[in-house]
């Protein structure tokens, strides 16, 4: 069981307010954090999701991460959220077969270029 992930970002400010537009369709809310180093976004069932500033200039590297949803409509739900704080799209909101049979998703850019998943399928609800 993962308790938290943490993704280095190089302006936490704006990404803070990116994640908090976009995880707004989803209940998620800040938890804590300091705004010169990190926050951090509860996600249910004691599961953080974290920002920190970058160490260093040019220090980020790709990630990705999916977030589980509870219908279709929240993965629209945040894929809209996300793209009017600044996301890019990365894939819009669809059914994804390739994956499993039921798999339904969007994928967004947030403002370091990271790729951000939301996820609905009834093989792991």
């Amino acid at each position: 069981m993962i308790d938290h992930v943490t993704v280095s970002v190089s302006d936490l400010e704006r990404s803070r307010q990116f994640y908090e537009d976009a995880f707004r369709p989803l209940g998620y809310k800040i938890a804590f954090g300091d705004k010169e180093r990190f926050w951090a976004f509860d996600l249910g069932n004691g599961f953080l999701f974290e920002i920190c500033k970058a160490k260093t200039a040019g220090a980020l590297t790709s990630f990705h991460i999916a977030f589980r949803v509870a219908s279709q409509q929240q993965v629209h739900d945040f894929y809209d959220a996300a793209i009017l704080a600044g996301a890019q799209d990365n894939g819009a909101p669809g059914p994804r077969p390739h994956y499993t049979e039921n798999y339904y998703a969007c994928f967004v850019n947030d403002p370091d270029g990271h790729n951000i998943e939301a996820v609905f399928d009834t093989w792991n609800s």
